[in-house]
């Protein structure tokens, strides 16, 4: 009879021992489904916060660069498609002074149609964002920059320009709106030539305060005798509660045969 005290029962219980120890070992490194959740839920917070980071920071300096090289490109193909105009019809006459010229006034772009760029030397030289008709994210804001308010006039026509951007994300355009100075230039520019604006003041209004795209902004039933223009973004930053508005007014038209103006080149106000 085997027992414990017996070389035959030493080894009989030390194999029960080592089994029961492998069932506990196998018990423990069974995963649980609370465990597995777990894992899964701390894994999708690290990939969102990722993703924040590179809506927030990362992707913000990218695709603001990929705006700044797009206005850039446009810019260029503006002043190519002129050069081109002026070498096959040549000029008799020198060109007239800006002063001496009426704006040029483009018709209202369809919707996702670039019609212009956007300069605020305020905001640094490598500033220049597109724009384009409308002012939904998925067609204009996040994949051009700037928005313009259908129905608004265009850059040079009496009335109100309005324009839309994003003051967070998707390059931020118009992260730096609030910095804006009192006479600051804003220039928009299009085949034609330069229009620029200067900025006269700020406004936070509910996001229902359609009555800042009025002809006169804020101004109810009151013909337009002047040129605006109204720039809109989201206040606060990463916030839908309020827009905040900077508005600016017309100052001068430089055509394109007259060259940059000086609104652009000469640093801000």
């Amino acid at each position: 009879m085997d027992d414990a005290s017996s070389p035959a029962g030493a080894d009989s219980g030390a194999g029960r021992s080592r089994a029961r120890a492998r069932q506990r070992a196998t018990r423990v490194r069974r995963p649980s489904v609370i465990g597995i959740l777990g894992e899964i839920l701390i894994t999708l917070g690290v990939v969102t916060l990722l993703f924040v980071a590179w809506q927030l920071w990362i992707g913000d300096v990218i695709y603001g660069a990929e705006r700044s090289a797009q206005a850039d490109e446009q810019s260029q193909i503006w002043q190519e498609e002129y050069e081109h105009q002026i070498r096959s019809t040549p000029q008799a006459t020198e060109p007239p002074e800006p002063a001496d010229v009426e704006p040029v006034v483009r018709p209202e772009p369809a919707d996702a149609e670039i019609f212009a760029t956007m300069y605020i030397p305020r905001f640094g030289a490598d500033y220049h964002v597109n724009m384009a008709g409308g002012v939904t994210r998925a067609n204009t804001l996040d994949p051009i920059g700037i928005g313009h308010y259908p129905g608004t006039q265009m850059p040079g026509e009496e009335g109100n320009f309005a324009v839309a951007a994003h003051r967070t994300t998707w390059g931020k355009p118009f992260n730096r709106i609030a910095e804006l100075h009192v006479g600051d230039a804003i220039v928009i520019e299009t085949p034609d030539g330069w229009y620029t604006y200067r900025f006269r003041t700020l406004a936070y209004v509910r996001p229902d305060a359609v009555e800042v795209l009025l002809p006169v902004p804020q101004a109810t039933e009151v013909a337009a005798n002047d040129r605006y223009l109204t720039m809109t973004s989201c206040s606060p930053m990463y916030s839908l509660a309020e827009r905040i508005v900077a508005f600016s007014v017309f100052d001068s038209f430089t055509p394109r045969s007259a060259g940059a103006p000086v609104s652009l080149t000469g640093g801000v106000a």
